[in-house]
């Protein structure tokens, strides 16, 4: 527990339940790694890239955990919920964590919407009878009741969410490793490891093309920060955030490169077509007759874990924008129960609009509000790094004290991990089909910024930089 006493005003960082176990602050990193960009994303990023999809995963996920280790560097020096807005107003200054707040907020709210309309689409592979909207629906109020319950309920769903992703994604890499090894299935006699390079080469489409898919590669990516947002729901943080972040590079390698790697030995790559899950077509190749129904079941609940997370996230980070007099105050107030309550509502109820757009929206405005989340997903990591670079001149300089946990190589690998991020900017804006995300974000900035201005005037405090405090664990 935290040496911080409860009161009766919700002060920041006060109120909370240390409710998430080391079991579940686990699992929630590894379904953060997890989730529906692999599983659906993959199809059409295999058709772009071929076999060298695999190297593309690997390279951003060196990325991402240099983005995790400056985040882990950051959490054991201020464990905090809420952390990206709340280090990005320590150390850019107030506006920074009110942007950042925001479009984390905003990112989850999309990305929500997106896993709604897709957990309804799951659905109606088994029961094409049910209206897509009713599904979606059911599924929001059941996600909006969990987390209204308590942090440990939450903890307790995502746990069992990650675990059926886990155990499937293994059971897929075991029984392609067999296919390859023993040559049972119909898929037998074609898998290879030469698969991989037999077709065209390792990069058959070019270089180019190749790097044209970290925009989507990037997305499959987006939540592994969310252990970030538990750090003041953590029952030891000390203990739970470095084991969770030192473990991700093996979650890359198995999951992404590891599971890539197998299916593209099984089946060729030039057998995969976008909008079809490279899992259920690797299992309807090998010849199992209820393969497609069990990945069509797991893809499901990455779909309702990624929707589960946003709900947790988005009203963390209100109640941190309301403590800051960046959002009204009454989205700082706890529940009974110790969460956030009336801030999951409200973000519920923008996810809803979600439920409205299964009628209206072409099917191309599901990748319109993929980029989107991409965007601001990029945004967050952008403020982890620079917030890391500041906070280790800060130490340098003896301004503020050594974080238990501190990143390898200091802030050099941030610096590598900002131009990569960059630079996947640029691509997204060189897209015809991507760059309209680019503007989206522009005029949510330019939402913000007359929405700053609007709060300075009413409340000058709010723009005034405050010492942080520091919160002892123990």
């Amino acid at each position: 527990m935290t040496s911080v006493q409860v009161d009766k005003d919700n002060t920041p960082e006060e109120g909370y339940e240390r409710g998430l176990g080391s079991r579940q602050v686990q699992m929630i990193a590894i379904g953060g790694a997890v989730g529906v960009g692999l599983f659906l994303g993959a199809g059409a990023n295999i058709a772009k890239a071929g076999p060298s999809l695999i190297f593309m995963y690997a390279l951003a996920g060196v990325i991402i955990f240099f983005i995790m280790r400056a985040l882990g560097e950051l959490l054991l020096y201020r464990p905090v919920s809420g952390s990206f807005a709340e280090y990005s107003r320590e150390f850019l200054g107030p506006f920074f964590g009110y942007f950042t707040g925001w479009t984390y907020w905003l990112m989850w709210v999309v990305t929500g919407m997106a896993e709604l309309t897709a957990a309804a689409i799951y659905v109606n592979y088994w029961f094409p009878s049910i209206p897509q909207w009713v599904t979606a629906l059911v599924f929001l109020v059941i996600l909006f009741g969990v987390n209204l319950i308590s942090v440990k309920l939450f903890g307790e769903l995502e746990f069992w969410f990650s675990m059926v992703k886990v155990t499937a994604l293994i059971g897929m890499i075991v029984i392609g490793l067999g296919v390859l090894t023993f040559g049972f299935s119909s898929a037998g006699d074609t898998a290879s490891v030469a698969n991989l390079w037999q077709f065209d080469g390792f990069f058959p489409k070019g270089i180019g093309s190749s790097l044209m898919t970290l925009q989507g590669v990037m997305f499959a990516y987006l939540a592994v920060e969310l252990v970030g947002v538990t750090a003041g729901e953590s029952e030891n943080p000390e203990k739970t955030l470095p084991k969770a972040i030192n473990t991700l590079p093996w979650r890359i390698a198995l999951f992404y490169v590891g599971a890539l790697t197998v299916i593209l030995c099984v089946v060729k790559w030039t057998e995969f077509a976008p909008g079809v899950s490279p899992f259920v077509e690797a299992f309807a190749r090998i010849g199992i007759p209820a393969g497609a129904g069990i990945v069509n079941f797991v893809v499901l609940t990455a779909a309702l874990s990624s929707c589960n997370s946003g709900m947790y996230s988005t009203g963390r980070m209100l109640r941190t924008l309301a403590d800051n007099g960046e959002a009204p105050k009454v989205f700082s107030k706890l529940s009974s129960t110790k969460t956030p309550a009336i801030g999951i509502t409200v973000s519920m109820l923008f996810m809803g609009i979600g439920v409205i757009l299964n009628y209206i929206v072409p099917e191309k405005a599901f990748g319109y509000v993929t980029s989107v989340a991409t965007a601001a997903g990029i945004w967050t990591w952008l403020m982890i790094l620079i917030s890391h670079v500041l906070y280790r001149r800060a130490v340098e300089a003896g301004r503020l004290p050594a974080s238990s946990f501190p990143a390898p190589g200091g802030a050099v690998c941030s610096y590598i991990a900002i131009a990569f991020l960059l630079f996947v900017t640029g691509l997204i804006a060189y897209d015809a089909d991507s760059r309209i995300c680019l503007y989206v974000m522009a005029g949510w900035a330019a939402a913000l910024a007359i929405g700053w201005s609007v709060l300075k005037t009413r409340n000058p405090q709010v723009a005034e930089r405050r010492e942080p405090a520091l919160e002892k664990i123990g």
